[in-house]
Order: C-alpha cells, then structure tokens, then sequence
C-alpha cells in the first residue's frame, strides 16, 4: 500500500489523507463491526478463568467455531476449536501469556504435544512450527502469543487462521462466550447432541 501511494503525484495524495487514520485503524486485531464491550467481556471470560485480554477468535472460511470447545488455557489463557464438517478436520486456537523468538522458538512444544525438540520456520509475521507429527502457526504479540494448531490440517488453513486472528466484535463474543441466564441457569448449548453424555461424538468402536 505504501509502494502504492508513493508512486502517486504529490497532490493526488490530498482527497486521501482524511482517510488515512481509517485505513489504520483497519488494520491489526480488530475487524469491522462494532468492538466487544470491555465490561461485557470480562463479565463472561472471567468467571470461566479466562483472562479478558487473551479472548481471540479467527475465521476461515469452511470451517465453524464448536461451541462447547470454548474453555480456559493453562492458567487464564483461551482456548476455542473450529470444525470443518467437510474434511473432519478441526484446529484449536490457543492464547497464553509468554513470548516466542527465534532464539525460545525450538524450545516450547506445539500447543497440545509435549515435545521437546520444535522445528522452526520464519512466515512472515508468524512461525510455523511442527513437532512430532503437529504442526501449528504462532502469532506473538506483547505479553502474549497466539497459537493455532491442527493434526492433519492443511498448511494453507492454518495460516489463514493465524492471519485472521482478531478480538472479538459484539457480535462473536455472543457465539464465543455467551451471558449466562438470568437466576444462574446454565448457559443452552445449541450445538451439544440431546442424548448421551453431551459429547461431540457417542459412538464408541471396538477397544473404546
């Protein structure tokens, strides 16, 4: 973008500049749409917890956020998956506090793997990492770092995923966490199957 502006003469550049703090402001961790309430925020992550600052949440297109996934990370992090009803498939987006370098990356495992030994891939503004057969797109940020991770799941998606990991607006927050009724009742999954023991999956093969 800037490439482009420069080559621009100077005074094509005047109808733009009362757009420009839009144009940054666009850019980051939000996404359009109305922002998430701090308050409301804390109020719904905070009794799970989770600590405000470390809700995220992504999109990628063929793949649907699985409600019941939504949960705390270590000791306040975020954690939420996204399923794929096409593929099976599904990747997990973690936030936790820390920091990840060039110089810790092949140190800290995968998200979800206890694996000692990280191979490391500089992409951008974001790492690509694998570890026994798991590999994961880490996004750092001040103070904390994003993970997202996936057995199986295309390289492309996951950096998708990463590239699209944002706060949540007013209206995701609804879907990631949702306000509990009023009189404490417990908050209606409509995504949790009626029967069994709420489980995505009942079935149980030989062995299980």
């Amino acid at each position: 973008m800037i490439r482009a502006l420069r080559a621009l003469p100077a005074l094509s550049l005047l109808p733009l500049l009362p757009l420009l703090p839009l144009l940054l402001t666009a850019c980051g961790d939000e996404r359009p749409g109305a922002a998430a309430d701090p308050t409301e925020l804390a109020d719904r992550a905070q009794p799970l917890g989770i600590a405000p600052e470390l809700v995220y949440t992504t999109d990628v297109e063929g793949y649907t956020l699985a409600q019941q996934s939504v949960g705390v990370y270590g000791d306040d992090g975020f954690s939420a998956a996204y399923f794929s009803r096409k593929s099976g498939k599904f990747f997990q987006l973690a936030v936790d506090r820390g920091t990840l370098t060039a110089a810790n990356c092949s140190g800290q495992p995968v998200a979800g793997t206890d694996g000692t030994s990280t191979a490391c891939e500089r992409d951008g503004d974001t790492w690509y990492r694998t570890t026994d057969g798991s590999s994961e797109y880490a996004v750092p940020k001040k103070d904390l770092v994003i993970r997202i991770s996936g057995d199986g799941v295309p390289r492309d998606d996951l950096r998708e995923a990463a590239e699209n990991a944002h706060r949540p607006t007013a209206a995701e927050l609804d879907t990631l966490l949702p306000s509990a009724p009023a009189g404490g009742e417990p908050v209606e999954r409509g995504d949790l199957p009626p029967e069994g023991d709420g489980a995505p999956d009942n079935d149980v093969g030989v062995g299980g």
